[in-house]
């Protein structure tokens, strides 16, 4: 009864010098799986205690001034007409004094002066007056 082992030479077969990685792979596969199971889900929000407020205030309309300056060089304030240089000052010095600041749109005609128009302008900065537009520019594009 004999078992016959090798290639037939009587020698010893040849020792595996490579290590087996199969059971290596197999533990660190078991271990991942362990590690992905633990972790806790990440949340994607952030809670954050946020200060309340009472009550908002309402946002008021700005008081608008139209300042209208036509072809003959007449000033008007909202409409009604000017007499003359002081009378527009005395207006913008009240305007400046409001609080909050009211806003002054001017809009003036293409044939009016140059002088009329930048007095008014010269005027309202004097005053302190910052809020101030500029309408009907487009005219004067050409």
């Amino acid at each position: 009864m004999g078992m016959h082992l090798g290639n037939g030479s009587g020698q010893e077969p040849e020792v595996m010098m490579d290590i087996n990685t199969t059971p290596l792979i197999d533990v660190m596969l078991v271990l991942l799986i362990m590690l992905i199971i633990t972790i806790p889900v990440q949340l994607h929000a952030v809670n954050m205690d946020m200060p309340r407020l009472a009550a908002t205030p309402a946002p008021r309309e700005p008081v608008v001034i139209k300042v209208e300056v036509d072809a003959a060089n007449g000033v008007r304030w909202n409409g009604q007409a000017l007499a003359n240089r002081e009378e527009l000052e005395a207006r913008l010095q009240d305007a400046a004094r409001q609080q909050p600041q009211p806003e002054l749109h001017l809009r003036a005609h293409g044939k009016a002066k140059y002088d009329t128009v930048v007095g008014v302008l010269a005027g309202a900065q004097r005053h302190g007056l910052n809020k101030l537009g500029i309408l009907g520019a487009e005219q004067f594009a050409d």
